[in-house]
């Protein structure tokens, strides 16, 4: 038996061969299809993803500069990738709230006013509710003549002798009371107040320096006691006129007193 070797007809080479050939064509038809569908799912994704961007910045409160503004080609995809924060800001530390200004009268160092000016300072302190540190330079600065020159060596000899500095309100008045006021003042104004009568003083003048006494001295009675006390000093025409009369407390026999004067 003899070998034939298989070729194949020319027609059947033909028909694969135009077979191969629409394969191909198919096949490329396929890419192009696939390349298309990939382009369109970039383009939706980078929609999607400018999309994001530009949400993300406007919750975040967050703005672009005008120089890029100004490049809308170049800048628009650097504005959706580059972006500036807001502008971060520092807490607020706590600040002591501001003191009040408090403006005290002058003290030249007299005796005689020196109580006066005490009891207005006082106030003012009182009044404005200065704190305690502030006390000391606030009233040393209304300080003129003779009271500065006092402060002044006052301050320099405690320091020379190593004692410590006033700084309290209550030092500095013991102090200055020391230096203005004697020894003997609280006696003499005792003495003052119980022989104190009216004389040519009005009703008005003769309180008010009774008033006066018992407040510098201290004195705290009873009522009954400072009626009997106003009374006793009284001219005679007037007392034998109001001893009669009903009257409330002791301001109410003030008043009657200055009716009948």
């Amino acid at each position: 038996m003899s070998r034939h070797s298989f070729q194949p007809s020319s027609n059947e080479s033909q028909d694969n061969t135009s077979n191969f050939q629409k394969i191909l064509e198919e096949l490329q038809i396929m890419k192009i299809n696939t390349d298309v569908q990939f382009s369109i799912m970039a383009e939706e994704l980078k929609t999607l993803k400018d999309h994001k961007y530009k949400s993300k910045a406007s919750s975040s409160k967050l703005y672009y500069s005008s120089s890029e503004d100004e490049k809308p080609e170049k800048n628009s995809l650097r504005a959706t990738n580059q972006y500036q924060p807001a502008p971060y800001h520092h807490p607020k530390k706590d600040r002591k709230p501001k003191e009040i200004r408090v403006d005290l009268s002058h003290f030249h160092g007299t005796n005689d006013i020196f109580l006066d000016w005490k009891m207005k300072v006082e106030q003012l302190f009182e009044c404005y509710n200065v704190s305690e540190e502030r006390k000391i330079p606030l009233a040393t600065l209304s300080f003129q003549g003779h009271a500065l020159h006092w402060w002044t060596t006052l301050v320099r000899d405690r320091r020379l002798h190593n004692e410590p500095s006033i700084v309290y309100w209550n030092d500095l008045k013991i102090a200055l009371r020391r230096r203005h006021i004697p020894s003997y003042y609280h006696r003499e104004l005792m003495d003052k107040l119980h022989r104190l009568n009216q004389k040519n003083m009005s009703i008005e003048e003769y309180n008010q320096k009774m008033e006066l006494y018992m407040m510098r001295v201290g004195i705290r009675e009873e009522e009954n006691v400072t009626i009997a006390r106003f009374l006793s000093g009284l001219s005679l025409e007037i007392r034998d006129k109001v001893e009669l009369l009903p009257y409330r407390d002791f301001h109410d026999l003030v008043q009657i007193c200055i009716k009948v004067e």
